[in-house]
């Protein structure tokens, strides 16, 4: 799945999705990816937050923590 499908699809889900890498965070050597998610396909548990250092790595933990609430997110395994 590509990164347009899988937004689109969680937008059809109800969740907002904010991705960002931050310059200043890269160039400390930090955590530059982070990945936001909000909106009424979250439930009432309300956002979840995941930073990493690696793209990869930032979504799968915040893919992992949207698994992990009430709803359909299996389909998320796909793409882990």
């Amino acid at each position: 799945m590509n990164i347009e499908q899988l937004m689109e699809k969680l937008g059809r889900s109800g969740v907002t999705v904010i991705l960002k890498v931050d310059d200043e965070r890269m160039a400390e050597g930090g955590e530059p990816w982070t990945l936001v998610m909000s909106g009424p396909g979250l439930g009432s548990e309300g956002f979840i937050r995941a930073e990493s250092s690696s793209l990869g790595d930032c979504l799968e933990q915040g893919f992992t923590r949207l698994r992990s609430r009430p709803g359909d997110w299996e389909w998320l395994a796909e793409i882990s």
